[in-house]
């Protein structure tokens, strides 16, 4: 399994935006990217200066409040696109679709899906435990039939 450093990610988003920015060809990786980092231009001008984004600590003390990791945030987009590409785990593509469908917005099913992979990845470092596909989903289904 690819496990990249945090400097990865954040080079990675920013180099992104910057071949975005000078229209300069993407990988295909690159272009999904491309399309969540331009879903939140609140994010643009962190991704926009490489070196104060491997020095930033989000989760500092002194850290604005309420502000979200875009580098995070937009790891979770792309993870959450990749999973339903491949339909892993099984169901979590249809469960996706129903919410997108549902509240009428991939973007905003993203976000749903995102709170659900979070509470599976925290309860599972919690009890020590490989992460549990089958509870992830049954999430994201919960959300998608909320009435």
């Amino acid at each position: 399994m690819f496990q990249p450093s945090q400097a990865d990610v954040r080079r990675f988003f920013c180099s992104v935006h910057a071949k975005s920015s000078a229209g300069q060809p993407m990988e295909a990786i690159e272009t999904l990217a491309m399309q969540w980092i331009a879903e939140h231009p609140e994010y643009h001008a962190d991704l926009a200066d490489a070196d104060a984004a491997l020095a930033r600590d989000y989760s500092a003390p002194d850290a604005p409040p309420g502000r979200a990791n875009p580098f995070l945030h937009l790891s979770m987009h792309l993870s959450i696109s990749e999973q339903c590409s491949i339909d892993q785990p099984r169901g979590i593509r249809q469960a996706v679709e129903l919410l997108a469908a549902r509240l009428d917005s991939l973007h905003d099913a993203h976000h749903a899906a995102m709170e659900c992979l979070g509470q599976m990845l925290w309860e599972s470092q919690r009890a020590g435990r490989p992460p549990n596909g089958d509870t992830y989903i049954a999430c994201v289904q919960r959300r998608a039939t909320r009435d």
